[in-house]
């Protein structure tokens, strides 16, 4: 088993961080916070509890993976004789850019250095270290958990022993590993962000309401969750960064960002985590409230 640092305690850090303990994996979890550590480490015996009640884990399970894991706020001592870094922050270019810079410096030699960006460059990302060759996208799937793919990008120098290294890796953590190239948005954000934003501009145009667009989505397509209460998931400035990515790669005019998106990002209407986006968000309740601003 590889020694496994992951950098970033947020949402998709801590999932990583649970599903590599969860498979037997020792796992450096490394934040600048110390709260945000502690915070992690709640999260994660929370899933594992959800997991318990579902039948899908055991306290046992759950004992030894939260035994595997280690916390740190010193990036130097966390990536100390790992094998695998995967880096895990808000996605920022500059913040990614500065890590791998400290990564290059700080990680052993022969470790290889991935990022879980889900549209950022990983040529850009490999550019700034001495090791392109190892350096790789491992885009996993919010909820970390429960989600099976991994989206694996190939930078341009990534090599192929690293892609066969990441690839089985993924298998063993029980994913769905999918290999695809270095452009703008991989493949999951290329075609979901689009989408997306197609809904928010039927939204902005008047052709139909937040919970019409939703449903036909979902009771037309077979979609699990419509396109607006999607982006609320993932949050509305996160979905913005990711088209901005796309506008500016591609230099085509039809991945420009919705007004309206934009106007509800400046204003800090961000979806889940801000308790209002195109739904509104209540602790403890699951009920489904389209925002007063779209009724």
């Amino acid at each position: 088993m590889l020694n496994v640092a992951v950098i970033g305690a947020g949402t998709m850090g801590n999932g990583i961080a649970h599903v590599f303990a969860q498979n037997g994996f020792k796992v450096n979890l490394i934040d600048v916070n110390a709260a945000q550590l502690e915070k992690a480490i709640q999260t994660i015996q929370k899933n594992f509890d959800r997991q318990i009640a579902k039948g899908t884990a055991t306290e046992e399970q759950k004992s030894s993976a939260l035994a595997n894991l280690t916390t740190f706020t010193d990036m130097a001592k966390g990536v100390d004789g790992t094998e695998l870094v995967v880096e895990a922050a808000t996605e920022n270019i500059e913040l990614k850019l500065n890590i791998f810079k400290q990564l290059d410096s700080l990680a052993p030699a022969n470790a290889l250095l991935a990022t879980n960006t889900s549209s950022i460059s990983i040529t850009r990302i490999a550019a700034v270290t001495k090791r392109a060759s190892q350096v790789i996208g491992m885009h996993f799937m919010n909820p970390v958990p429960v989600m099976k793919l991994v989206e694996i990008i190939n930078g341009y120098a990534t090599s192929q022993t690293v892609t066969d290294t990441i690839v089985a890796l993924s298998k063993q953590l029980g994913k769905v590993p999918c290999v695809v190239n270095d452009y703008p948005g991989f493949i999951a954000n290329r075609i979901l962000m689009p989408m997306i934003n197609e809904a928010i501009y039927s939204l902005y145009e008047g052709i139909a309401g937040v919970n019409e667009i939703d449903t036909i989505m979902k009771l037309g397509m077979a979609h699990p969750m419509g396109p607006l209460q999607l982006a609320d998931f993932i949050g509305l400035d996160t979905c913005h960064s990711i088209l901005n990515v796309l506008h500016e790669g591609f230099g085509n005019p039809k991945y420009a960002p919705c007004p309206l998106l934009t106007n509800m990002v400046t204003a800090g209407y961000l979806g889940v985590k801000a308790g209002e986006g195109f739904y509104k968000y209540t602790a403890g309740s699951k009920e489904l409230v389209v925002s007063d601003r779209f009724n």
